[in-house]
């Protein structure tokens, strides 16, 4: 079974951090990736860029409004994801407590086949 790993937190750290701080960050996700290949459950993710960035389509009523910004305001925001292919709904949260994130959403990626 599939599953999206959604890699959440508070930006307001990771935007006050200096190139030491950052470098670390970036080693506990290299080493979370290299367990992700050495028991081949990796399929893919990425780093997103600050919430700030986000455009918001909503289509409400037949009416299409466009925004700046996140579809949720809160103090935690998806700032990457990982696909992840396991066994079952345990492996995955092995998997998600093994993440550098702060806090890991896991949704399962239904089967279309």
């Amino acid at each position: 079974m599939r599953y999206v790993l959604l890699a959440a937190g508070d930006e307001r750290p990771w935007a006050e951090a200096g190139p030491a701080e950052r470098e670390e960050v970036y080693a506990r996700w290299g080493r979370f990736e290299e367990m992700l290949t050495a028991r081949n459950a990796g399929r893919g993710g990425d780093e997103l860029a600050h919430s700030g960035t986000a455009t918001t389509v909503r289509k409400t009523g037949g009416k299409v409004v466009v925004t700046d910004g996140p579809y949720a305001e809160a103090v935690e925001q998806i700032g990457g994801y990982v696909t992840i292919e396991v066994a079952s709904m345990e492996e995955a949260i092995e998997f998600a407590e093994a993440c550098p994130s702060d806090v890991v959403e896991i949704r399962p990626v239904p089967d279309r086949g």
